[in-house]
């Protein structure tokens, strides 16, 4: 089950930021034509991130514990310390900019109001630098975590 959810949770950070991208090409052609598929963008930018955080507080209150412990042992300890905890922090300000979306794109027609269109770039872009970011230190505590158990196994071998 956790291999599933350490591939899941940033698969859906993934298709958040590709939808985000889809509502940001969407919102800046908007026109009466393509009202419908900006609607359904948002409503994918709100469903994946919802999806990547649910699949991954569920690995991290499940699975993280005993591989942050082996982290903070092994030589990759700021993997943990520094970029696990600015995630812990970073991961809800896309998480509310994504769950405003769908707000903002049905109270409005984009084609028709201008500042509404600016504003739902400006949350585009904000959730693709900040989810990118993320995904970045996702990365970075992944590779902590294989660092540490390369260590442990290679010190177990000569013990």
């Amino acid at each position: 089950m956790s291999n599933i959810l350490i591939l899941t949770h940033p698969a859906f950070g993934i298709l958040s930021v590709l939808a985000a991208v889809w509502l940001l090409v969407e919102t800046m052609n908007a026109n009466g034509l393509n009202q419908a598929r900006i609607t359904k963008a948002a409503y994918g930018v709100t469903i994946f991130m919802l999806l990547a955080w649910i699949f991954g507080g569920v690995w991290y209150v499940e699975y993280y514990p005993a591989e942050k412990a082996m982290i903070l042992n092994g030589p990759w300890a700021f993997a943990h310390s520094f970029y696990m905890e600015v995630k812990e922090h970073l991961f809800f300000i896309p998480l509310i900019l994504a769950l405003y979306l769908p707000v903002v794109v049905t109270r409005n027609r984009l084609h028709a109001n201008r500042t509404a269109r600016i504003m739902v770039v400006a949350i585009c872009v904000n959730i693709i630098i900040l989810s990118l970011s993320i995904e970045v230190a996702g990365a970075v505590i992944n590779q902590g975590s294989k660092v540490s158990f390369v260590q442990k196994d290679s010190l177990g071998d000569k013990q």
